[in-house]
């Protein structure tokens, strides 16, 4: 039958604009009439199961990523008709729903060191492929900021957080646990706090670049931190001791006057006491990339050349590290698995509601080699 439309008291058919059209079919005209029609109403999941001719459970099990319970056909075509029709699920009805926003919060303790970025930039893409927004803050090594982050975030209602900790807070973790809201620690911990933990083997890290350091010859070997505060976070109380540890396992006098923690501002003050010592270091481990940074700015300018007057391996690997000339040997963190990692265990203490168990996983570290390090052994 045509299809027509009334205008004042004349039936005009919608194709050829005669009063009197025979064609007994419809003029594609219409039908792409009828999509935008579709497209400029509020979709709804009906419509999706509808044109792709599955029922609105199996819709809804496509859109909550359980693709188990279909068939790879039937998954293909409901994300076709999504595409065509441009349908957005109602993230507010399907919240109130399942009573999650589907947000997580992310607070790391410094944005500048190259853990944290990476650790993010694979936090977000995996949370992201499950359909989870990221919500990420900078507590810039404050407590205070970490403590009040946490609180907007949980005013944000967020189904979870992972937290690279600034600082011994175990009060505020205990109102996440009263809260039953699940959180995941990444490259600290928290002393009174338990909960699943990610972090480098820091002690493996220092062990592996002061064997290196041995291997080519040398024995004065000093490390340089950050400052160890009252309360000394993970990785650098974990270095330090890591470090006066394997220098005692190989035998190695300890020169405290080689140990080093400071300040990133008083670094380069503390290079030029290093090397003007009657017997200064022959190599210097960086306990992370800022100090790595800093040591390096300040031995091009205090004329230090390396690997010739000093030999350097950081912890961390730092893109910069890289670059320099000459290339630095790194100890790098897996930080991409770390990430995605991180972000598969908040998924599960959010998806499983039982508490999980307290695990700490450590990371092993690479070492990447570079032209840093002079081999005295062969006066190189």
């Amino acid at each position: 039958m045509a299809v027509r439309r009334k205008i004042d008291d004349y039936t005009l058919c919608l194709s050829c604009g005669r009063s009197e059209c025979t064609e007994r079919r419809f003029h594609p005209i219409m039908e792409k009439s009828k999509e935008r029609s579709l497209k400029m109403k509020k979709l709804t999941i009906d419509d999706v199961a509808r044109k792709a001719g599955v029922s609105k459970s199996t819709v809804s099990q496509y859109l909550n990523q359980r693709y188990q319970y279909m068939s790879e056909a039937t998954r293909q075509r409901i994300a076709q008709v999504i595409e065509e029709l441009e349908y957005r699920p109602n993230g507010l009805a399907r919240s109130l729903k399942q009573n999650r926003t589907y947000l997580v919060g992310v607070i790391v303790a410094n944005i500048d060191y190259n853990l944290s970025i990476r650790c993010v930039k694979a936090i977000e893409s995996e949370l992201q492929s499950r359909g989870i927004q990221t919500l990420i803050c900078n507590a810039d090594e404050d407590p205070d900021k970490e403590r009040s982050h946490i609180e907007t975030l949980l005013a944000r209602q967020v189904d979870g957080l992972i937290v690279f900790p600034t600082a011994h807070q175990a009060a505020i973790y205990e109102k996440l646990n009263e809260q039953h809201t699940p959180y995941v620690f990444i490259d600290r911990l928290v002393e009174g706090v338990r909960t699943q933990s990610l972090l480098l083997d820091n002690e493996a890290a220092v062990k592996m670049g002061v064997s290196e350091l041995i291997a080519s010859g040398h024995s004065r070997i000093g490390i340089m931190t950050l400052p160890l505060g009252v309360q000394p976070i993970t990785p650098r109380k974990e270095r330090l001791a890591g470090f006066r540890k394997v220098m005692e396992e190989a035998g190695l006098p300890l020169c405290e006057d080689y140990v080093c923690s400071a300040a990133a501002a008083d670094l380069a003050d503390e290079l030029a006491k290093l090397m003007a010592l009657p017997e200064p270091p022959t190599a210097i481990i960086a306990a992370n990339d800022i100090v790595l940074a800093e040591l390096l700015k300040a031995s091009n300018r205090q004329g230090i050349q390396i690997p010739q007057q000093l030999s350097v391996i950081g912890i961390d690997d730092a893109e910069f590290a890289q670059i320099y000339n000459p290339a630095v040997t790194t100890l790098s963190q897996p930080a991409r698995e770390m990430g995605t990692q991180a972000a598969k265990i908040i998924m599960a203490g959010i998806e499983d509601k039982e508490k999980p168990v307290p695990i700490t996983y450590r990371f092993a570290p690479s070492l990447q080699v570079g032209a840093s390090v002079k081999d005295l052994r062969r006066g190189e």
